[in-house]
């Protein structure tokens, strides 16, 4: 099941499936449909409003997102990082085992599909530059500068 969120950086689609939030990606426009009434995906959409205000941090939402072992290592590390703060992919790397792996943990990190959620968007290169997303990477600059200057008025 699927519902639409029309936030500040573009229309964000949620899937729920069996109790879980499986997705959360932006995609291209909001379909013409209305959200279907489900308790998770109200929550989700709550949260991920709440985040765009600057009243929520953190995410508490029954997420499942299939993967790589690696793969798994690398989000589980991303919902560590603090809001408002960022690492670097070698940082990332290290931090999972795998100290020479900068490269493989951005694709593991492209392959994200619980993006804000899973802040993957707090992932940058070594010498300060965003790095890659998965997405627009005007949304990735916005979503950092949102949460430092919400960070900044806490």
């Amino acid at each position: 099941m699927k519902a639409y969120l029309e936030s500040p950086v573009g229309v964000i689609e949620i899937e729920e499936n069996d109790g879980y939030i499986t997705s959360v990606i932006f995609v291209e426009k909001r379909p013409q449909q209305e959200n279907p009434e489900n308790a998770i995906l109200d929550k989700a959409i709550t949260q991920l409003q709440e985040y765009f205000a600057g009243n929520r941090k953190h995410f508490e939402l029954p997420l499942k997102q299939p993967g790589t072992a690696f793969q798994q290592k690398a989000w589980n590390y991303l919902s560590t990082i603090p809001y408002g703060e960022t690492v670097s992919y070698k940082t990332e790397a290290i931090a999972i085992g795998s100290p020479r792996g900068s490269r493989a943990v951005g694709s593991a990190n492209g392959k994200n599909k619980l993006v804000i959620v899973v802040p993957c968007h707090r992932v940058i290169n070594e010498n300060g530059e965003l790095g890659g997303f998965a997405y627009d990477m005007d949304i990735k600059r916005h979503l950092l500068e949102m949460e430092k200057h919400y960070n900044k008025n806490i």
